[in-house]
């Protein structure tokens, strides 16, 4: 990794450390947006977390995607909900087609964006002003929009369905699917990552038969296994970051997918009866994967996809 991204995942990280420690994602979770505006703030003044992907000539830092995801693996550490992704993802869409005039806004952080792939699911879609449906090869611009928020398993990452008053035709899709499956995976391994290390250091703590219940050697072979599905997710969707294709895309997230709902889930098993109180935080990392997983496409969705390549 460039110095220059080290510096950038310092700065975020600082600011989660200080700004979004699980009190303060709890508060979040509970807001009127879903999301800390404060910190939102922060990250658009003080990182131009808003501004990575576009280009400098329009007001923007003139970065690459895998600036962003630097950013959005920081924060999805620590689940904090924030409208980068959806906003992001918006901006992508707007400069595929070279529609310019919403990006100033989306850049500075004063407008929040989010493009439909499903329109009952859709990410931040009861706080976007800037709406793009990529939809059957061809992006549009919805406006005028009605929203119904969405029940979902996950708090930390609200959603809602979506139906447009007026559209206007932007242009041809270059394959958001694609990239939105790459940021999500990079979301997924970043949480799982976190997940895993919150799980360990419990297993030091917790005392049973008079031995912390890591020194069991069961226990330990099972968190060995998941921390190898884990290195192996990372390295392939730094993969798919660094080269975005859709095989690559679809690679990253099957992976991301598979790592992650398997260390949610021994997690709670290892932290036992607390895991599913709302005081422990093991509980919102296992809602962050069962529901991450059932967006843009499930793994079983990927992995078709992926066979029908094979089979070619």
């Amino acid at each position: 990794m460039s110095e220059e991204r080290e510096m950038l995942r310092a700065t975020v990280a600082a600011l989660v450390e200080k700004h979004a420690g699980p009190e303060a994602v709890r508060a979040a979770i509970e807001s009127d947006k879903g999301y800390d505006e404060n910190l939102w703030q922060l990250l658009c003044e003080q990182v131009g977390a808003a501004a990575l992907v576009v280009p400098e000539e329009l007001g923007g830092a003139g970065g690459e995607l895998g600036d962003a995801a630097v950013v959005l693996e920081e924060l999805a550490k620590n689940l904090v909900p924030t409208p980068l992704l959806g906003t992001t993802l918006a901006e992508l869409a707007l400069l595929a087609v070279g529609e310019e005039e919403p990006l100033e806004g989306l850049a500075e952080g004063t407008s929040i964006g989010t493009v439909v792939f499903d329109a009952g699911y859709v990410i931040n879609g009861d706080v976007a002003d800037v709406v793009i449906a990529a939809q059957d090869g061809q992006l549009t611009r919805w406006t005028d929009n009605t929203v119904t928020p969405a029940t979902a398993m996950d708090p930390t990452r609200r959603l809602a369905a979506v139906a447009p008053g007026s559209t206007a035709a932007l242009g041809a899709d270059p394959g958001l699917a694609d990239t939105a499956a790459i940021l999500m995976a990079v979301e997924q391994v970043a949480a799982a990552s976190r997940c895993l290390d919150l799980t360990v250091a419990y297993s030091k703590d917790r005392v049973q038969f008079g031995r912390p219940i890591g020194s069991f050697q069961a226990l330990k072979h099972r968190m060995s296994d998941l921390y190898v599905k884990v290195s192996a997710a990372r390295s392939i969707v730094n993969d798919a970051i660094a080269d975005p294709t859709p095989t690559n895309a679809s690679l990253a997230r099957y992976m991301a997918t598979e790592a992650f709902n398997a260390v949610a889930g021994e997690a709670i098993q290892m932290h036992g009866g607390i895991a599913i109180t709302w005081e422990s935080d093991i509980q919102f990392y296992f809602k962050r994967a069962h529901g991450s997983a059932q967006l843009l496409g499930s793994s079983r969705e990927h992995l078709r996809r992926l066979e029908a390549e094979v089979l070619l």
